[in-house]
């Protein structure tokens, strides 16, 4: 998705960069930068010009990751930065929880890595849809192996809709298909699901990006107001003022999210300072947009009247 961060504008031209082919079957040995073919297209490794060990993730033309090689905690994404905040504020790291996690979209498993760092013990699945990708990121970047972080090859949907009830304590959406979610994972059947997958208190955390009229967003949020009891929407002011292209951070869930503090002062304190909407706000947002459903079968036909 474009602008998902603040680094999709500083790096050179993808032309200028040569094509990387590896022999067949073989697997990177740390990051190269280059263009690489993928199963979906291709996809563009930079080194960071800010960050002598940090690169970024450029898939179909389109600003992707960023991964810092010597510090996971270091989230370059502001959303990312938004996603870990709220994760934090329910479940603190030093009370060292053995989380369950799902992401649906990989990218560089920039989070994954992350909530590894802060949660040694948590047990982590990030679906992507792209085997090749997923191939080369555990060849690039430094991730855990299984079972802490299991890479699972697939389409996110079809892949949640198999999961077990009650066995995640976080679900990331994360997945992109130009500027926007694929409809099927914004639709109230798919958050049914998401819902059915999360354990008692857990969250449901998405990426929703849109432009300045704000429809998708509404609509984001109106569908996941319908599924949980309780919702937050994080962004920066001008995002929330419809006066940018950008990136909410929406979660529901079925337990209230504390009035928190130094949750508050947190997303205060990034690069790009962030608020924190509570249920009451995200529904006013919401009001009047629809809730997405799944496209409707078409109606049999009608029996034949031949003779």
């Amino acid at each position: 998705m474009a602008r998902r961060g603040k680094a999709s504008g500083r790096t050179a031209d993808a032309g200028a960069r040569g094509v990387v082919e590896l022999p067949k079957g073989a697997r990177p040995d740390g990051p190269v930068e280059g263009v690489y073919y993928i199963d979906t297209g291709d996809c563009e490794l930079i080194a960071d010009q800010d960050n002598s060990s940090g690169w970024l993730l450029r898939i179909n033309g389109v600003m992707s990751s960023h991964i810092d090689l010597a510090d996971p905690l270091f989230l370059d994404f502001e959303y990312m930065r938004w996603m870990a905040a709220l994760i934090e504020s329910r479940w603190p790291p030093e009370s060292r929880p053995r989380l369950r996690g799902l992401h649906l979209g990989g990218g560089a498993c920039s989070l994954a890595r992350y909530f590894h760092a802060a949660y040694p013990e948590a047990r982590q699945v990030v679906v992507e849809l792209d085997g090749k990708l997923a191939e080369y990121v555990r060849g690039w970047f430094d991730l855990p192996k299984a079972p802490l972080l299991r890479l699972r090859v697939g389409e996110a949907r079809a892949v949640t809709e198999t999961l077990t009830p009650e066995t995640r304590d976080f679900i990331i959406r994360d997945v992109f298909a130009g500027a926007f979610t694929p409809r099927p994972l914004t639709t109230a059947e798919f958050t049914e699901h998401v819902k059915r997958v999360l354990a008692p208190g857990g969250v449901y955390v998405v990426n929703s990006g849109d432009g300045p009229d704000l429809k998708s967003a509404r609509e984001d949020a109106a569908t996941i107001a319908a599924a949980f009891k309780h919702t937050v929407i994080i962004a920066d002011p001008a995002m929330l003022k419809g006066r940018r292209y950008g990136n909410m951070v929406m979660a529901g869930s079925d337990r209230p999210f504390d009035d928190d503090p130094h949750l508050a002062r947190r997303l205060l304190g990034g690069a790009v300072p962030a608020h924190i909407w509570d249920d009451t706000r995200v529904r006013a947002f919401a009001t009047g947009a629809s809730v997405r459903r799944d496209p409707q079968p078409p109606p049999p036909l009608p029996p034949s009247t031949a003779p």
